[in-house]
């Protein structure tokens, strides 16, 4: 008797395999960078074949590519969650709203996997070629994320009316990637810690 497997079921187990390889990558490279991630190990943890991979990605600078998209997208949804959340009134405190989830995140793996971009941005020089641009483009795109946060802060006069958003909101994501690339060093929180409570004291009016 045959058996007939239908397009849909092959179509979604195919992308469940694209998925499960997508998750691995993240995993090896917000712990050890793009350049110490292997496909072997990569596949390995996935379970299947090299030539699966292959299938789905025609090598690896294009797979750290989807890696990079797969992140910022889930990254931009935290920042969403914390940033917009109307329950939330102050727009400071959804900052720290979103340093308390990041915070977690960290601990939750040890403090062994920091940002994905953080990592990437250290491996710059061994990057693939067009890698710089796209990680600075997601950095711009974060970046307007807390800027537009910060306005609602100037305008619900929570800080200064002198403040220069945008400056700002660089001078943040400057001073949060170090953190968090420290705090994956002490293997703690303790840098995290300083740089909002640093960050938001500063800007804060008293």
């Amino acid at each position: 008797m045959s058996v007939n497997i239908s397009a849909s079921t092959l179509s979604k187990k195919g992308n469940e395999t694209r998925a499960a390889l997508i998750r691995s990558g993240l995993e090896l490279m917000t712990t050890y960078g793009y350049i110490s991630s292997n496909i072997e190990s990569i596949l390995k943890h996935v379970g299947v074949p090299k030539g699966s991979f292959y299938y789905y990605f025609k090598s690896k600078e294009e797979f750290g590519k989807t890696i990079i998209a797969s992140y910022d997208s889930f990254f931009a949804h935290k920042l969403d969650k914390h940033l917009t959340n109307a329950s939330i009134e102050s727009p400071l405190a959804r900052i720290t709203a979103f340093y308390e989830d990041a915070k977690q995140g960290m601990a939750k793996y040890d403090y062994n996997r920091g940002c994905l971009i953080g990592e990437l941005i250290q491996e710059e020089s061994l990057l693939p070629e067009g890698y710089a641009v796209l990680l600075e483009q997601v950095l711009q795109n974060w970046q307007v994320k807390i800027e537009n946060c910060l306005l609602l802060a100037k305008n619900l006069n929570e800080i200064g009316s002198d403040i220069d958003c945008k400056l700002l909101a660089k001078f943040f994501w400057l001073g949060w990637e170090g953190a968090v690339t420290r705090s994956k060093l002490v293997k703690k929180s303790d840098p995290l810690d300083l740089f909002i409570n640093t960050f938001i004291n500063m800007i804060s009016k008293k």
